[in-house]
């Protein structure tokens, strides 16, 4: 499964250990980032299924900005070397194009622009459930070839404009349930996610996926 990208923002996506996430907000303001949202999560309770992140503790937090393709790139080639994540349990960092932003004055899409388009590799899954099912999600993910995953909180915490970076208002009851995969076992992932969580079924849940543009941390 190929996915292309025509736009030129980006979303940025750190995953770290908690306590992490200022540093990583403070390097990336230093090169342009004018905010991000803290979101606080976990990895799955399985050690068999924390090599997904390859972090040595369970708490997380998941730091998301926005900022132009070429801010973006130099924000993970900065993130990659000053957290080491290319090390085992430093962490993961990845990047998304946006087609489409509003609510931000500092970030825009601009309608009439077009990047390079470029093969995606991989996607990520996000998996919107009620609270206590996330770890269902990464188990069933696993099944069909997942290295695991995170948990992440319904509610995180914003700084400046992008606090509202998604657009969605999710309930304190829910959880989002994050998976990165290779494009070619998207598919089998989220078949059995929709078989074993009957997302077919009202009620039972949300699953979007998004094109991962650029990766570091992961193995």
């Amino acid at each position: 499964m190929q996915h292309r990208s025509t736009t030129c923002l980006e979303l940025i996506c750190v995953i770290v250990d908690a306590g992490c996430a200022s540093r990583v907000l403070t390097i990336s303001r230093e090169l342009g980032v004018t905010g991000g949202t803290i979101f606080y999560g976990s990895g799955t309770a399985r050690s068999r299924l924390l090599d997904f992140l390859e972090l040595s503790s369970v708490r997380r937090e998941i730091v998301l900005m926005a900022a132009r393709e070429e801010v973006a790139k130099e924000v993970l080639d900065t993130l990659g070397k000053k957290l080491n994540l290319h090390k085992k349990y430093h962490g993961i960092a990845f990047t998304m194009p946006i087609r489409a932003m509003y609510g931000s004055v500092s970030c825009r899409v601009p309608e009439d622009e077009e990047g390079e388009e470029e093969t995606m590799t991989h996607s990520a899954i996000y998996t919107i459930v009620d609270k206590g099912k996330a770890e269902a999600v990464i188990e069933a993910a696993a099944k069909a070839g997942a290295r695991g995953g995170t948990i992440i909180n319904a509610r995180g915490s914003g700084i400046h404009e992008t606090e509202r970076l998604f657009h969605m208002e999710i309930e304190p009851e829910k959880e989002i349930a994050l998976i990165v995969a290779k494009n070619e076992n998207l598919d089998p992932i989220i078949e059995s996610i929709r078989k074993e969580l009957a997302l077919d079924e009202p009620g039972n849940g949300i699953l979007f996926v998004q094109d991962v543009k650029r990766t570091y941390g992961l193995r």
